[in-house]
């Protein structure tokens, strides 16, 4: 998915305006100014669109886990520099503390069905065997379901 897309449909769901937004940007040290967060917001063909890179969507992530869940103990921890759907998956999922069996719920509710073996694969560590990729079909129907659950 394009790190714009998701940015904007988080903000979307969560109903955080541009002032907020840019609180949970900062919340990891990355600078975000007014009008970037209008460029980023645009439309992929309009000349002012910016691309949201993955360590910039990696700040927002784990700023909204510091905002839903509070500052964790001990060492900061870097934003990483690439990002892929299971990783974002795994941040949106952390930042709203939700388990396996509401997850499945927030898919059902996307009309995509899960089981529970098959959403640990996207949690697990690449190099395990059972890993698997998240494709944008399911990210997107975890950001539906979140949609659905939050509009209610």
């Amino acid at each position: 998915m394009i790190n714009n897309d998701i940015l904007r449909r988080l903000c979307t769901i969560f109903n955080f305006d541009n002032k907020k937004t840019l609180a949970i940007f900062a919340l990891k040290q990355c600078t975000i100014s007014d009008d970037q967060l209008a460029n980023i917001y645009k439309e992929k063909n309009d000349p002012a669109y910016k691309e949201l890179l993955d360590v910039e969507l990696a700040c927002f992530l784990n700023g909204l886990i510091i905002e839903k869940r509070g500052k964790k103990d001990g060492p900061e921890h870097h934003s990483e520099q690439l990002l892929n759907n299971n990783i974002i998956f795994n941040k949106v999922k952390i930042a709203l503390a939700l388990k396996a069996d509401e997850v499945i719920s927030l898919l059902e509710l996307a009309d995509v069905n899960l089981t529970k073996y098959e959403l640990s694969a996207f949690f697990r560590n690449i190099n395990h065997k059972h890993y698997r990729e998240c494709t944008d079909d399911v990210l997107s129907a975890f950001l539906k379901g979140l949609k659905i659950k939050f509009q209610r």
